[in-house]
Formats: C-alpha cells, sequence, structure tokens
C-alpha cells in the first residue's frame, strides 16, 4: 500500500486520551442536523447498579464487559426509558410499537476512554434481539462519527444530549475475528479483499481517523448474485484526528492487521493498489461536493475546537507536510485544520486531472 515502510505500531502505544465538551459550534450544527435530542435517563443514572458479572464469550474468554444489575424499582423504570429511546434511535421516536420490546441485558465496559454502556434489546414475540449503546459525549468522537456518515459509503446513526453519545451497533465480523477464522475461508474474493482494504486504509488516512486495528472495525460480508462484497467499517471512533504520529492514521502499520498487510500484499502489485486509493479518493471527493454545505460547515466546527494538544498537532502537521511534501500543512493551528487541507488534497488532484482530461479533448478535437 506504500512504498515507504515505516515502523509497525504494537497494541499498547496509545494512553487514554481525554474527553473533550461539544463546544457551542458544534451544539448548532448538531441542532441543525437532528443529531441532538432530550433523553428520558442521564449517564449517571446508568452508573447506580448494585452489582456487576463478568461476561464470557462462547469459547469462555473474558469479553471485558461487565453484565450490571439494578435495583427493581431502578430497573423497572429504566427498561422503560432504554426502550424509548430505542425507539428513538430506530423509528424517530415513534413509540407505538414498543410494547413488545424490553430491554434483555445492561452492559458496561471500563476498557476504553467512553466507558459504554451496550444495551440488549429483544421483542418479545420473536426474541430477535439487537443492540445500542449509550456512551460519555465526546467531541472528538461526535467528529469522528459524523466524518464517517459524510465522506465514507456508511451511513451513521447517532445522536447527542447533554452528557450522552447514543450509538446504533455497527453490524460485521470483528476484525480480529475475521483475521483467525474468515480470511482464508473458499468464497470469500480474495481480490476484492484485498482492494477494499487499500480502500479502508486510504479512507482513515485522508480525514484522519486514527487508531484502526483489527478490533476496532468490522468485516461486512455481503453475498452478491455472482460474488461476495466486502465491506470493511470502523466502528470505535474515539481516536479522531487526536495522535501526532502520522502512521497512526493508517490501519496498515498496527501490528494486530500485519496478517491483513501480508494478505494484501500477496493480491495486489503496486501500481492496482495506487489504482484503488485513488478511486477511493476521487469517491470521497464526490461525496464531499453532494454535501458540501454540511462537510464544510463540520469542517469549520473543527477548526474551531481544540481536540487535541498544541505538540500533537505540531507534530502531525510536520509529518503530513514531509509526507505529501506540501508546506500548507505547517500552517495548520487546529487538527480540523490539517483535516481540511488533506481533503483539500484531494480536490486539487482531481480538479487538475479533470482540466488535463478536458485539454486532451480539446486536441483531439
Amino acid at each position: 500500500m506504500q512504498e515507504d515502510p515505516l515502523p509497525v505500531l504494537d497494541a499498547f502505544t496509545t494512553k487514554k486520551k481525554p474527553m473533550y465538551p461539544v463546544g457551542d459550534g458544534l451544539r448548532m450544527y448538531l441542532k441543525q442536523y437532528n443529531r441532538e435530542f432530550d433523553l428520558p435517563v442521564s449517564y449517571s443514572r446508568l452508573l447506580e447498579w448494585v452489582e456487576a458479572m463478568p461476561l464470557y464469550g462462547p469459547d469462555g474468554e473474558d469479553t471485558l464487559w461487565r453484565t450490571v444489575i439494578y435495583r427493581p424499582e431502578i430497573w423497572r423504570r429504566l427498561n422503560k426509558q432504554l426502550t424509548i429511546i430505542y425507539a428513538m434511535l430506530k423509528t424517530e421516536g415513534d413509540t407505538s410499537f414498543i410494547d413488545h420490546l424490553y430491554v434483555d441485558r445492561v452492559d458496561y465496559c471500563t476498557f476504553g476512554n467512553s466507558n459504554p454502556f451496550r444495551i440488549r434489546v429483544v421483542n418479545s414475540y420473536n426474541d430477535n434481539q439487537d443492540y445500542y449503546y449509550i456512551k460519555k459525549s465526546d467531541a472528538s468522537r461526535i467528529y469522528g462519527l459524523e466524518l464517517e456518515h459524510l465522506l465514507s459509503p456508511n451511513r451513521m446513526h447517532y445522536f447527542v444530549s447533554e452528557d450522552i453519545l447514543v450509538e446504533e451497533h455497527v453490524v460485521g465480523i470483528p476484525g480480529d475475528a475475521f483475521i483467525d477464522q474468515w480470511m482464508n475461508v473458499p468464497h470469500i474474493n480474495k481480490i476484492r479483499l484485498a482492494k477494499e482494504l487499500v480502500k479502508f486504509n486510504e479512507r482513515c488516512f485522508f480525514r484522519l481517523l486514527g487508531d484502526m486495528r483489527a478490533y476496532n472495525f468490522v468485516v461486512d460480508v455481503t453475498p452478491d448474485f455472482e460474488d461476495v462484497q466486502i465491506r470493511i467499517r470502523a466502528m470505535d471512533f474515539d481516536q479522531q484526528s487526536y495522535s501526532g504520529r502520522l502512521k497512526f492514521y493508517l490501519p496498515q502499520f498496527f501490528k494486530d492487521n500485519n496478517a491483513l498487510v501480508e494478505f494484501t500484499g500477496e493480491q495486489l502489485n503496486l501500481q492496482t493498489a495506487k489504482q484503488y486509493q485513488k478511486e477511493e479518493q476521487s469517491v470521497i471527493f464526490r461525496r464531499i461536493k453532494l454535501a458540501e454545505t454540511r462537510v464544510r460547515r463540520i469542517l469549520h466546527c473543527m477548526c474551531e475546537d481544540r481536540i487535541s494538544t498544541e505538540e500533537k498537532i505540531h507534530e502531525l502537521r510536520e509529518g503530513m507536510a514531509e509526507y505529501h511534501k506540501n508546506k500548507r500543512f505547517l500552517k495548520c493551528e487546529r487538527m480540523g485544520h490539517i483535516v481540511q487541507t488533506s481533503l483539500d488534497l484531494i480536490e486539487d488532484r482531481v480538479m487538475r486531472h479533470r482540466k488535463q482530461m478536458e485539454t486532451t479533448f480539446e486536441d483531439d478535437i
């Protein structure tokens, strides 16, 4: 995917980042685009459990989640309130169907920055299960979700309240499980998988979504009429534009992803990988143009907010300037400016090639 390798990142190079408050500009943006609602429950109320039990996976491994138990009088209220939030997430608040839904389980995780609660909702008619998450509100995570919604092929369903971020569950095979159990399954089209890995790497880099090691993304495998389509989706947006290390935004450099990188190198030559990189950049350009006002608005909010430290901003802008051989990055004062400049490079490239193509057509005529 890249000619000059950088040092591989191991699984323990990331310290916990601070939570950043939602600023006035971002708050107005969220209200304008229907991302902010009053909720019937607070994050602090969810912390009022009386007991917690380890949650183990099917093979007996500790999942790092804890199933929490509340007093009966608190649970009766919570069950209804959490079901209402599910209706807000799925049907824009239509509660006409929630009588046959109930919250089967609430899990809590201390691993990671957001200390999320995972809510399991069950349909009593058919026992179908669904999940959503309640997390501490954090501006950088919200920017990550919104940029994913606008610049990737994936739509993100989430909303915020005062101290809460509610996120829909991202469906797919966790990246680490895919590496262990699915990567060499015969019906998986190897070329399509390698192509999607290159495109995912490119999406993360240009919008500066960091920490995409294997357990922070999922693989969505969809049968098609002739073959199987594959899409890689980020599911953790905590490290949106926070780290100062350039390679932190390139999934190919995480030790956890080594098997995928080696697999891609075996399937694609350098020229084909570069072709897929350009394809993804062009698609990002089209997405920006389709929602240009909204994209510019969220980037403006991001440029106004401080979501990283001065030291990290300076380190990253210097790294980006050197990588792209472009001094424009050295003028960036906020992480939002760096993302904006990165995306501007895509527009510059596309417009330059369009102009060259038009000139060629004129010459042919």
